[in-house]
C-alpha cells in the first residue's frame, strides 16, 4: 500500500519496530506505564544508536530539569489539599445553587462542580475521584440510573485536562516550546465549550428520560438561596480566583499561581478548622504518588520522542499521511481519530511527548496554527478518556461504584458526541483557540 511505502523511505527497520512491540507487550502485561516507555526508549536507543546509553542519565535529568513543571506537583497538592478542607463541597453547593431551578439540576450542578474543579486540580482522574464521591450516590438517590451518574461524572471530570490551569497543557508546552500561560488563555473558550456540550447533553438527556424533576421557585426564592451559599461559601473561590488572575494578568507564572493556591488554600483549611499539622503527612505521600506516575513517564518519553526524531518518524509518518490524502480535511479527521484512541488506552502524559512532535509536523504542512493544534490534541485526548470501552475516566468511576465498565460506557455515548463536535468545531474553526491570544498567534 502506498503509505507503507511512503514509511518505507524513511527505512525504518527493527530498531523502531521491536522497541514498539515491547513497548506494547509491556502495556498488555499491566507493566506501568513509565517502565514501558523506559525500556522502549533504551531498546531504541541502544538498536538505532541515536544517542548513546552513556548519556542516558543525563537526558532523563535534562527532560524534568524544567521550572514549568514545578507547577504539577503544586496543583496536584491543591487539588488535595481542597478535598481534604472540604471547600470543594462549597463549590457543590453553589453550583447547585445555580442549578436548582432547572429540571435536572442536581446533574447540571455535577457538572459545573467538575468544571470548578478542573480549574484548579488539573487532572481528569482526581476530578472524577473527588466529584464522583460527593454526587454518585445523590444523582443516584435524585432519580438518574447508577450507570448514567457515572458516565455524567466520568464526561465532567474530562474537563480536568481541558479547562485551565492543566497539566496536560504544561506538559505540551515543555514539549513543543510553547509558552503554558499562551495555552492556557487560549484553551478558555474551548474548555467552557466542552463544560457546556456536556452541560446540554444531560439537560437534553433529561428532558428525553425524565430522570429528574426540577424545584419549582420564583426568581426571587432562587436568588435567596444563591444569595445565601455564596454568602457561605464565597471563600472556596479565592483559589481559582487568585490562579486565573494570576496566570491570565501576567503576574504570575503557572507555578507561581499554583504555589500561591496551595498556600491560600492551606490558610483557608486551617482558618475554617478542617485541616490539621497531623494531616500534612499523609496529604503530602498522597501527591508525591500522583505526581511520582507523571514525572518518570515525562523523564523516559523525552528521549524516546528524540530517538524518533533522529530516526526521521515524524518526517515518516507526514510522508504517509499525505500519500493517503493530501485533503486537509481528511489529514485532521485522521490525526483527530489516532488522539481519540490513544487516549482511550493510555494516560495523557505519554500521548503528549509521543504522538505531539509526530503529528506537529503534519498539523504544520496543512497549515494549521500550532496553537490551534495543541488545543485540538488535549481536547481529542480527553474525548479518549470517556471513548468506550477503554475510556481511563470509565475505570476510574467503575473503581468508585463497582458498577460494570460497560454499562458505565453506554451512557457514555452520547457525551462522546457532542465532545466529538466541539473537538471539530477546535479543528475547523481557528478562532475558538485564538481569540483570546494577542494578534501575532491569530
Amino acid at each position: 500500500m502506498l503509505w507503507q511505502q511512503q514509511l518505507g523511505a524513511v527505512e525504518l527497520g527493527w530498531d523502531f519496530y521491536l522497541p514498539v512491540l515491547i513497548f506494547v507487550a509491556m502495556c498488555a502485561l499491566a507493566i506501568p506505564v513509565w517502565a514501558a516507555i523506559g525500556s522502549a526508549a533504551i531498546a531504541m536507543l541502544y538498536l538505532s544508536g541515536a544517542l548513546p546509553l552513556s548519556l542516558l542519565g543525563e537526558s532523563l535529568f535534562d527532560g524534568i530539569d524544567a521550572f514549568a513543571l514545578t507547577a504539577i506537583p503544586l496543583f496536584i497538592l491543591t487539588g488535595d489539599v481542597l478535598v481534604r478542607t472540604g471547600l470543594s463541597r462549597k463549590f457543590l453547593d453553589v453550583a447547585e445553587a445555580l442549578t436548582c431551578w432547572t429540571k435536572g439540576g442536581f446533574g447540571s450542578a455535577t457538572v459545573l462542580v467538575c468544571g470548578m474543579f478542573a480549574a484548579i486540580s488539573g487532572s481528569d482522574a482526581a476530578g472524577a475521584a473527588a466529584v464522583g464521591r460527593m454526587t454518585i450516590s445523590r444523582l443516584v438517590e435524585s432519580g438518574y440510573p447508577r450507570p448514567y451518574a457515572c458516565a455524567l461524572v466520568a464526561a465532567g471530570a474530562c474537563t480536568g485536562i481541558l479547562i485551565p490551569p492543566s497539566i496536560a497543557y504544561i506538559i505540551i508546552g515543555l514539549v513543543l516550546g510553547i509558552s503554558a500561560s499562551t495555552l492556557f488563555l487560549a484553551a478558555v473558550i474551548p474548555g467552557i465549550a466542552i463544560l457546556l456540550s456536556i452541560l446540554i447533553t444531560n439537560i437534553v438527556m433529561n428532558r428525553i428520560y425524565s430522570f429528574e424533576g426540577g424545584a419549582p421557585m420564583t426568581f426571587g426564592e432562587w436568588a435567596a438561596r444563591l444569595g445565601t451559599t455564596l454568602k457561605s461559601g464565597w471563600y472556596a473561590f479565592l483559589v481559582p480566583g487568585i490562579i486565573f488572575y494570576g496566570i491570565f494578568s501576567g503576574r504570575l507564572t503557572p507555578t507561581e499561581a499554583g504555589a500561591t493556591a496551595v498556600i491560600v488554600t492551606i490558610i483557608l483549611g486551617f482558618i475554617l478548622k478542617t485541616l490539621k499539622l497531623s494531616d500534612f503527612p499523609s496529604m503530602l505521600i498522597s501527591s508525591a504518588k500522583v505526581n511520582g506516575v507523571i514525572l518518570p513517564i515525562i523523564a523516559f518519553s523525552l528521549p524516546l520522542a528524540q530517538a524518533l526524531a533522529i530516526m526521521g518518524v515524524p518526517q515518516g509518518f507526514v510522508a504517509a499521511a499525505t500519500g493517503v490524502s493530501d485533503n486537509p480535511t481528511v489529514l485532521i479527521i485522521m490525526m483527530i481519530l489516532i488522539l481519540v484512541a490513544a487516549g482511550c488506552v493510555m494516560e495523557t502524559t505519554p500521548n503528549i511527548v509521543i504522538l505531539a512532535p509526530i503529528l506537529k509536523p503534519l498539523a504544520d504542512n496543512i497549515g494549521m496554527n500550532e496553537i490551534q493544534f495543541c488545543i485540538m490534541m488535549i481536547t481529542a485526548l480527553g474525548v479518549g478518556f470517556i471513548t468506550p470501552p477503554l475510556g481511563l475516566n470509565l475505570f476510574v468511576v467503575s473503581g468508585l461504584t463497582g458498577e460494570s465498565i460497560l454499562r458505565i460506557a453506554v451512557y457514555a455515548v452520547p457525551f462522546v458526541l457532542c465532545m466529538l463536535i466541539v473537538v471539530l468545531l477546535i479543528a475547523f474553526v481557528p478562532a475558538i483557540s485564538t481569540t483570546l491570544l494577542p494578534a501575532i498567534y491569530q
